[in-house]
């Protein structure tokens, strides 16, 4: 288990490419930030600590028993209470041990085992866990400052406008109507940056809760590789739990199984009488089991239903994630097509039509509200184009970041 300095000094270590000058933050660096200090793979990884631990005791035999008593003592007449006068009294001492066979004590290891390798799985399942939060939130953040960049750009467009507008007003090249539209969408404008500045604020505070810290600059991300639908089931963290329960339950009912043989305990004994030899003991314990059927066979067939009941859950499971696999890669090729689309049959269009009014109006053919509506719808499109990138980014997250990582620190 990592110490408090160790912990300390590796979340350094991730820090300081991102406060080297001030560099953008990275997804890989956030992610990597996100798992060494996150306090839930803190708790996963005690809890492999401990599961280790009680691996080793699992296959230990029961620690001996001392034994000391007095045997015989009287406690009528002339000699009540006395140790030394009556014959028959015995000071005894002795030790005794209860015997478990090798194939017991390796059957309960390996069931102590399992679970320790559970318990793993649940490790890797909070890395995992934390990684995805990581990676959504940080897309969330990203995507949240482009869109600011947006939202400004509009704002920058309808103030352009308004001045413009205000200038051929006084003028009297200008109409009222068309700078009071223009003021009341300049208006808008700052109201809209204003809510995507408080949108980014809140992405941000998401992404400081895994990262540690505030970060005013993302860098862009690279395409995120995505894994098979086979290697997605397989890796998933609810069909790798389920596959290491079905694996406690079999070792479980085996331990059972085991446990139908009685274990047997000898004891020796020393005890000393006064004026007469002293006498040793010998003696084994034996449980006699009188009706096996109907206690140590039905603990068994518990530990087997309980095995057959994690081998459903692990079918259910893998069901599930197969079905929820589908979806998201469904969704993503979906998305993929609709960006596609929209860039050729929307932002072509939008474009264009930004060049005609701008060509237009600086040929004193067109108006100040033509010019501006053709920009706002243009960054309109492009904030419709964004939304649909995140939606992409996310669904992508998803698969990638999900299932449990191969060669991630556990």
């Amino acid at each position: 288990m990592q110490s408090p300095f160790l912990r300390t000094a590796m979340f350094a270590a991730a820090l300081l490419p991102c406060l080297a000058e001030a560099a953008p933050l990275t997804l890989e660096a956030a992610l990597d930030m996100a798992a060494q200090r996150s306090e839930s793979v803190r708790a996963a990884r005690a809890g492999v600590a401990s599961a280790s631990e009680l691996t080793q005791a699992a296959g230990q035999l029961p620690d001996p028993m001392l034994r000391a008593g007095i045997d015989n003592l009287p406690v009528t007449g002339a000699d009540r209470f006395s140790t030394t006068r009556d014959s028959m009294t015995m000071k005894r001492i002795g030790i005794s041990q209860e015997w478990l066979s090798s194939e017991k004590r390796a059957a309960r290891q390996a069931s102590a085992e399992a679970v320790a390798a559970r318990e793993g799985v649940l490790a890797r399942s909070a890395v995992a866990e934390t990684r995805l939060n990581t990676a959504l939130a940080f897309l969330n953040a990203y995507y949240a400052g482009e869109a600011l960049t947006l939202a400004t750009t509009t704002e920058h467009h309808a103030h352009e406008e308004w001045e413009a507008a205000r200038a051929r007003l006084a003028s009297s090249t200008g109409s009222s109507q068309e700078a009071l539209a223009l003021a009341s969408a300049r208006g808008l404008a700052q109201d809209d940056s204003a809510e995507a500045r408080q949108l980014q604020s809140a992405a941000r505070v998401e992404l400081q809760r895994w990262v540690g810290i505030a970060s005013d600059e993302l860098a862009p991300f690279t395409a995120i590789p995505l894994p098979t639908e086979q290697a997605y089931v397989a890796s998933h963290p609810a069909v790798l739990s389920k596959r290491f329960d079905v694996d406690v339950a079999a070792r479980a009912a085996a331990a059972a199984a085991w446990e139908r043989k009685p274990n047997w305990t000898w004891e020796v004994s020393y005890g000393q009488r006064t004026g007469y030899s002293d006498m040793a003991t010998f003696g084994v314990s034996i449980p006699l089991q009188v009706a096996p059927s109907a206690r140590q066979d039905r603990e068994t067939g518990a530990k087997l239903a309980l095995a057959d009941k994690a081998e459903a859950e692990l079918a259910e499971a893998e069901r599930a994630a197969t079905a929820e696999y589908r979806a998201l890669a469904s969704d993503a090729q979906r998305l993929r097509e609709r960006i596609e689309r929209f860039r050729s049959a929307v932002m072509t269009s939008a474009e264009q039509r930004t060049a005609v009014a701008t060509a237009t109006y600086r040929s004193n053919q067109g108006t100040l509200t033509s010019l501006f509506e053709a920009r706002h719808a243009q960054v309109q499109a492009q904030q419709k184009l964004l939304t649909l990138q995140r939606d992409l980014a996310r669904a992508q997250a998803q698969l990638a970041f999900k299932p449990l990582a191969q060669g991630v620190d556990q």
